[in-house]
């Protein structure tokens, strides 16, 4: 069996519980989408059998649902890079069920909790530019994203090292001091003196984090992604919108580009994520805005307009309330 299904079986579907909470097709809610596909290819290619329950998805018969297992699996194996998102594992299965009955092809995603064939976007993949654009103020490169430092779907937590040029000169005196203090209490396991000394780091606005069994001393920036307007946490669509930018950044670096500082003390900037514009990301998807009274980029308007023609994410409602509305209504400025 191919190492790319081996691989997502053992580390992300293979039960470990009698969960009552299995789905399905045998994983949990947490493993559903390209590793739960994985984990019935894997089985199909031992027992030849079509996960139960997929026939009250389908209107095919399992006969026919076992050829099209055939044809993914030996798509699956001979794909290069194999799926590794819900995308490209919903790409995978449109592509190779063509030509077969919409309702098969939307009912074998639905099961899997894939995307449909309507809501795939496609992503630019130019990475962010050499020159700085005009209004940038600086730049930098974070840490890894933590997943918990996403706090909805246009603000987002990061570190940056101490050691970026953006950061190095300007590490108050008090903050590097402490963290050398701390890196000694630790050798003495003397770990309360040590936390004391953290928070006082953590007080100052940057922390001590182990990247890779290195300790790093970073600086923390709230950023504001610049163009675009999310639902927010109470609204419609505010769920799906904050797990999609969590999907796209977490545990990546990303390079920042700093436009300004709004009246929170965020960072206003555009970002990138291994190659695709995060924004870009967002307004296709369906899950923002253009924020058309603070951005007037056109491009921002050309991918809003391709989310609400697809009526995909918030635009399949006829007239969602804007954030800027809600957040009016609601007494918030």
């Amino acid at each position: 069996m191919g190492n790319a299904l081996g691989y997502l079986y053992g580390k992300c579907c293979k039960p470990t519980t009698d969960d009552d909470s299995l789905g399905p097709h045998g994983v949990s809610a947490a493993t559903v989408g390209v590793s739960a596909l994985a984990h019935d290819l894997f089985n199909f290619e031992i027992t030849s059998q079509v996960p139960e329950g997929l026939e009250r998805y389908v209107v095919s018969s399992r006969k026919a649902q076992a050829n099209w297992y055939r044809k993914i699996l030996e798509a699956w194996k001979q794909a290069k890079p194999p799926p590794q998102t819900a995308e490209d594992a919903s790409r995978l299965v449109t592509e190779i069920l063509k030509r077969h009955q919409k309702a098969d092809v939307e009912g074998l995603l639905s099961f899997y909790g894939l995307p449909l064939p309507h809501t795939l976007v496609e992503l630019s993949t130019e990475a962010p530019p050499d020159s700085l654009p005009e209004g940038v103020l600086f730049e930098f490169q974070t840490l890894p994203v933590d997943p918990k430092a996403v706090a909805d779907g246009d603000t987002i937590t990061v570190y940056v090292s101490s050691s970026d040029p953006v950061v190095s000169s300007s590490v108050p005196r008090e903050v590097n001091v402490a963290a050398v203090k701390r890196a000694k209490a630790r050798e003495r396991k003397d770990y309360t003196k040590a936390d004391a000394l953290h928070q006082k780091i953590i007080d100052s606005g940057y922390r001590v984090l182990n990247i890779q069994n290195e300790e790093v001393l970073a600086r923390k920036f709230r950023i504001r992604l610049r163009g675009i307007d999310a639902p927010e946490s109470q609204m419609p669509f505010g769920k799906e919108a904050q797990e999609e930018l969590l999907k796209i950044v977490q545990w990546k670096s990303l390079k920042v580009l700093v436009y300004g500082e709004d009246r929170y003390g965020r960072c206003v900037g555009d970002l990138y994520c291994n190659g695709v514009f995060v924004q870009e990301a967002m307004l296709k998807k369906g899950l923002a805005w253009h924020y058309v009274a603070y951005d007037k980029r056109m491009v921002l308007a050309k991918w809003e307009k391709e989310a609400r023609q697809k009526r995909i994410g918030l635009w399949a409602s006829s007239n969602p309330e804007k954030p800027w509305d809600w957040r009016k209504n609601n007494r918030r400025e």
